[in-house]
């Protein structure tokens, strides 16, 4: 089979999908491998890198998609202005596609719509199980672990003011307060870079794990008031609450929010729309000139408030909803991305073709679009609940 790696049109996206060390893996199990000119260009990788692993460098993008079997991507696919169609027009039926499509999150519905009736083999990154044997093919965690440091370091650019406590001349300055909502891998790097800084940090998490691992970290654990057997799901992750636990979690974290000068939001369910946790009436009694960065948002988002990919100022808090922080670290996060997705196509894969098993445990978390028909679990459930 082919393989095509397409430059990301997404703006500001400077990864990549395959870099050379995983060109040359594909290459040795048997795959041939098209990159379309400059696409490692962003994260550092030049044409003549690929070239030398054994790439064939492509210079139409059409000609990739036309002539690719297997279309490899960061993000989901979008409108190509450059060409004036979109990604997905220069897809044909039975190609498969595997990349990050956030298949539950509402403004991929239609994308995701467009996909089955075109018969494209979707196959969703977000969807990899954490189970052991997944491990290495698990590029959210990956991107997670990207999201939560960069995440602190965007929110420490946008505050107008220190993160330590600082003495001087005048006086003392007291830290600036940090809530990370969500201790999961990117809560946790998040919570660790904030304490790195010199914040006091608060979190909040409805499982109990989660919750002392975040304490394992420094961080002052607040209570949501959310029993376990509510709160944790199949595999330790967490459980889309009922209305009224999920009321329940935001009275719980109402008065936390409202005082805090940053508010990291990362609280996912998996394969599902990301909770709301902070509403537009929190973020009206915030101070002026806090942050909210909200790296759920590929997945609905847990602010109210927040723009995909914009950066808004609403009730003057700063709102982060851009869906590409980890392409702001783009050489070390395409070096974790691209292993991943390698480690995933080689388990799919047998003698250079991919044998779908959709009695397997990932397959099944993965397979988004098929045989004309859209088999997501969490985008069947989320588009049924739009009106």
């Amino acid at each position: 089979m082919v393989i095509g790696v397409p430059k990301e049109i997404m703006q500001d996206e400077a990864r990549v999908s395959a870099i050379p060390e995983t060109v040359s893996k594909f290459k040795n199990d048997g795959f041939e491998v098209l990159i379309e000119r400059g696409a490692g260009e962003g994260s550092l990788y030049k044409d003549e890198m690929y070239a030398a692993a054994g790439a064939e460098i492509i210079d139409d993008v059409e000609e990739l998609y036309r002539r690719a079997d297997i279309i490899l991507k960061v993000k989901e696919p979008l409108f190509n202005a450059e060409r004036n169609k979109h990604e997905i027009s220069m897809m044909y039926k039975g190609q498969y596609l595997i990349t990050f499509i956030h298949p539950a999150s509402p403004v991929n519905h239609n994308m995701v719509r467009e996909m089955a009736e075109k018969g494209i083999i979707g196959l969703t990154l977000d969807g990899v199980p954490r189970i052991s044997k997944a491990q290495s093919m698990d590029a959210l965690t990956s991107m997670s672990t990207c999201a939560g440091y960069k995440g602190i370091l965007m929110a420490a650019s946008d505050m107008k003011k220190f993160i330590p406590q600082i003495f001087c001349a005048a006086g003392m300055i007291k830290p600036c307060n940090v809530l990370v909502i969500g201790a999961g891998v990117a809560g946790l790097q998040a919570i660790a870079t904030a304490k790195r800084l010199g914040a006091l940090v608060y979190a909040a998490d409805i499982r109990p794990d989660a919750a002392e691992q975040a304490k394992s970290l420094g961080a002052k654990v607040i209570d949501t008031t959310v029993p376990p057997e509510i709160a944790v799901g199949k595999g330790g992750y967490a459980n889309s609450l009922p209305n009224e636990w999920h009321a329940k979690e935001r009275d719980a974290l109402r008065d936390v929010i409202v005082n805090m000068d940053i508010v990291f939001c990362s609280a996912l369910v998996p394969s599902k729309l990301a909770p709301v946790i902070v509403t537009s009436d929190m973020v009206e009694k915030m101070a002026p000139g806090s942050v909210i960065v909200d790296i759920s948002i590929d997945q609905g988002g847990n602010c109210e408030l927040t723009e995909p990919g914009k950066v808004t100022v609403k009730h003057d808090v700063i709102i982060e909803g851009i869906k590409n922080i980890p392409g702001l670290l783009p050489t070390s996060s395409t070096w974790m991305f691209a292993n991943n997705i390698y480690n995933l196509v080689k388990y799919l894969s047998k003698n250079a073709e991919i044998e779908l098993d959709r009695d397997d445990e990932i397959v099944s978390g993965i397979l988004t679009t098929v045989d004309g028909k859209i088999v997501h679990a969490g985008a069947l459930e989320a588009m049924s609940r739009v009106v």
